[in-house]
């Protein structure tokens, strides 16, 4: 391999007809996404209008909970909508507010056909007059049952110190979609903006940062619309929580990937003349990484295929989707407009053929040569000391919260949040929604006495029949998602399971989702990490340095998820934490952080089969990538903290956990736990290859 900045031979003219080849190709690709941006561009804004939200597309798929739902459905009437209207004044309810009450439920009654007239349940302190009202005339319509929230919070309201709130599942519901609603295009505006800010102070150009960014802005149009088609054609469910991690998955990996091929291209094109030959040795290069890459995030997120919960499952294939669309957009698209604009994109900082390269990156490079330099003196010191440290931050894993609960769930209080808080405050012998029981109708009769006689249930009705199932609604006497009303739950479900008897409602699905979290991890984690492995193994023709780096994701995972339980109750106040937190957390610290370590190794082994000792190869490799990889941690980092911007827990909880792994990863994992560990185990690194017994080099 020639030193950098040694004076190179004159390139050799490449025949005429190469010249043409070279002069089309890059105009075919371009012409070639053009088409298909076009084509994808109208499909991919009808993305929107398939996602699917409702309470079935995050349960778990064999859950209670979810077999009441998807049986609640075939009901007459479907699902239905079932609101709370809660009507309280401080100092005690007047005759003029009960009269407001009932007028206000009349007018609701009179405008909808409702499953039994409204009829108020009073508090026993005086200060709160409840309303439940339910129709079915909505069905299994989102929209509908939305519609009917909305036109119910029209027809109510109080004034002088009267305060009336809408709550109940479906209010809660509404609530929830509405936030949902405004995340696609905050969350796409904010993830454009932060790289493009992040692109500027990285290349230093007026221009270059645009391409990147407008390769990334088409790769996540194609990735809207290939999940539509497999909406359309398989079935596909996709929500939209799944389709928002998606943009953030393009963008934050589509960028890395070009940080890498940039970073390589403008070293090739001071040792080569023809921006062409520039960017083959460029992709020859840096290809094969990320191919590694790109492969080890698809394959742990289709990992997720094999979680029982449908939110968890559909977010697998969504993932794997737009991380392919960004690999192929990087690899095709970018190149091709690179070649084309030549070197001048790089203005002012143009890399001249033959020119030494610290003339503009010498100072970051010098930063990690010293940053190398630190971990060389003292590897072992330098590897025992990271690891304590990150021991020492997993431990706050321990000062996690408990699990998330619906009221809960928003980082600002909607109406319906308040509304179930007031119901608990002032109806503390009383739930103020129904634990839903189906059981067969040939069944009910003795069901429906097993539920009345269960230990914690206050009440149980007897609610609709149709396709050989009943409808039963119990009332428990603590108040929902409390533990007295889980015992209940778990009780019904002991005592009504020999009837044939699902158990379900919002405080069920809570407990099932959390059920299921905890098998899921035990399934995926160890799958994760075997496709991960197997990925490196292949990439690095190693054992140990795959070991060494799947090891630091490891342990880096539990660091961010203890900086978490650092952070979510003691700094920013959260109750709970999303239950599915720790398995998707996993997932993308993992496959997503592997990356770094893919790029760090096997530039190591490319030093290593060019013949540089260990030591030159790892501080090398640490040299010559730590800034792009620094750069690239920053980019996916702050693409993750912006679902920290969104005003739903479980999604700041994500993007927090991610974005301090990620920072990690980069600035302490890579740089020095990665190094040292190389370091000291010199060969032996790439046991059981060729390169272990110092085989394997292109001396040789």
């Amino acid at each position: 391999m020639q030193a950098v900045g040694q004076q190179l031979p004159p390139p050799v003219a490449a025949p005429p007809r190469r010249s043409r080849r070279r002069r089309a190709l890059p105009w075919a690709v371009v012409a070639l996404w053009i088409a298909l941006t076009a084509i994808a561009l109208p499909f991919g804004e009808k993305l929107a209008d398939v996602k699917r939200d409702g309470v079935v597309d995050y349960l778990p798929d064999s859950a209670d909970s979810t077999h009441v739902a998807r049986i609640q459905q075939q009901l007459p009437g479907g699902s239905g909508a079932e609101v709370v209207v809660v009507y309280r004044r401080d100092g005690g309810l007047t005759a003029g507010d009960r009269a407001t009450a009932a007028a206000q439920t009349a007018r609701i009654a009179a405008a909808h056909t409702l499953t039994a007239p409204p009829r108020g349940v009073p508090s026993k302190d005086g200060t709160t007059l409840m309303y439940p009202v339910s129709t079915t005339e909505t069905g299994n319509d989102e929209k509908a049952r939305n519609a009917f929230v909305d036109a119910v919070r029209e027809k109510v309201g109080g004034g002088d110190g009267l305060v009336v709130q809408v709550g109940g599942p479906s209010a809660l519901q509404r609530d929830m979609e509405e936030v949902f609603g405004s995340v696609d295009g905050t969350l796409m505006l904010a993830t454009a903006l932060v790289v493009a800010v992040l692109l500027i102070l990285t290349y230093r150009s007026p221009f270059l940062w645009l391409l990147p960014l407008a390769v990334v802005g088409v790769a996540a149009v194609t990735s809207q619309a290939l999940i539509y088609g497999l909406v359309q054609g398989l079935g596909l469910t996709v929500s939209s929580q799944s389709a928002g991690i998606m943009t953030v998955l393009v963008f934050g990996a589509g960028t890395d990937y070009a940080l890498l091929l940039v970073a390589r291209y403008r070293d090739e094109l001071r040792r080569v003349h023809s921006p062409y030959d520039a960017m083959r040795a460029a992709l020859r290069g840096c290809g094969p990484a990320v191919l590694a890459s790109s492969g080890t995030v698809a394959a742990g997120l289709l990992c997720l295929l094999a979680a029982d919960l449908n939110s968890a499952s559909g977010l697998g294939p969504v993932g794997a989707v737009g991380v392919v669309c960004a690999l192929a957009a990087m690899m095709t698209l970018l190149p091709a407009l690179l070649v084309l604009l030549g070197r001048r994109v790089f203005w002012p900082l143009v890399p001249r053929y033959g020119s030494d390269p610290t003339a503009t990156t010498g100072r970051r490079r010098g930063l990690f040569a010293a940053m190398g330099g630190a971990a060389a003196r003292r590897p072992a010191a330098v590897l025992a000391g990271g690891a304590v440290l990150l021991g020492a931050l997993a431990l706050g894993m321990f000062n996690l919260p408990g699990s998330l609960k619906q009221e809960d769930g928003f980082t600002e209080r909607p109406e319906s949040v308040s509304a179930m808080r007031t119901l608990a405050a002032s109806y503390p012998d009383r739930a103020s929604q129904p634990i839903t029981v189906v059981a067969p109708a040939a069944t009910a009769d003795r069901t429906l006495a097993g539920a009345r006689t269960t230990p914690g249930v206050a009440a149980a009705e007897q609610g609709r029949t149709a396709d050989g199932w009943t409808e039963l609604n119990v009332f428990a006497e603590d108040a929902p998602e409390s533990a007295g009303e889980h015992d209940t739950i778990e009780a019904l479900r002991a005592n009504l399971d020999p009837d044939g008897a699902y158990v379900g409602g919002p405080s069920a699905q809570q407990m099932d989702l959390e059920d299921t979290n905890a098998r899921d991890t035990a399934v995926i984690v160890p799958l994760v990490l075997t496709a991960v492995l197997l990925v490196l193994i292949a990439l690095l023709r190693s054992l140990v340095a795959p070991l060494i780096l799947i090891a630091a994701v490891v342990a880096v995972w539990g660091a961010a998820l203890g900086i978490g339980g650092l952070v979510f109750g003691p700094v920013l106040g959260f109750a709970g934490m999303d239950p599915g937190l720790p398995l998707l957390s996993f997932v993308f610290l993992v496959a997503l952080g592997v990356d770094y370590g893919i790029f760090l190794m096997h530039r190591m082994r490319e030093e290593a089969l060019a013949g540089a000792p260990p030591r030159e190869a790892a501080l090398t490799a640490l040299r010559t990538t730590g800034g792009v990889i620094a750069s690239a941690g920053v980019v996916l980092a702050a693409t993750f903290a912006v679902l920290a911007t969104l005003p739903l827990v479980a999604l700041v909880g994500m993007g927090l956990v991610v974005a301090a792994g990620v920072l990690l990863d980069t600035f302490l994992v890579r740089t020095y736990l990665v190094t040292s560990a190389s370091l000291l185990l010199g060969r032996r690194v790439w046991w059981p290859g060729p390169l272990s017994r110092g085989g394997g080099t292109r001396e040789e």
